[in-house]
């Protein structure tokens, strides 16, 4: 972290308990399905194969820590993104990842034909 030596240790605990948020895959699906646009618990429910009970649960945390709002219309709620900035960091993350699988893949490959493979016998 850039600024992590003048950042405070209650500081430090809200960004962990920002990155424990996110530490979750199926936490992950629903936003990614909220970046796309306000969605229902039951159309997260049916996209995520999952109980009702469950999907309500995280989005909860969710709703808890400002990243989601919600919308009441009768009996059904309808969810979406309230911090647009946790795509950032979701960003972020996957650029990193892909960066380290691509240098990954790159080590894995054989050298070009007539390239400075092997070793030459003498």
């Amino acid at each position: 972290m850039k600024t992590s030596h003048a950042l405070k240790d209650e500081t430090l605990e809200l960004v962990a308990e920002r990155f424990r948020l996110l530490g979750d895959p199926l936490r992950l699906r629903l936003l990614r399905m909220l970046a796309q646009g306000e969605h229902s618990v039951a159309e997260l429910v049916a996209a995520n194969a999952t109980t009702q009970a469950n999907v309500s649960k995280h989005l909860q945390l969710l709703l808890r820590a400002g990243v989601v709002q919600r919308r009441k219309d009768g009996l059904h709620g309808y969810y979406s993104i309230a911090d647009p900035t946790v795509f950032e960091l979701c960003d972020v993350v996957c650029g990193s990842l892909s960066a380290r699988l691509r240098e990954q893949l790159a080590s894995f490959r054989p050298p070009a034909p007539g390239g400075r493979g092997g070793r030459r016998r003498r």
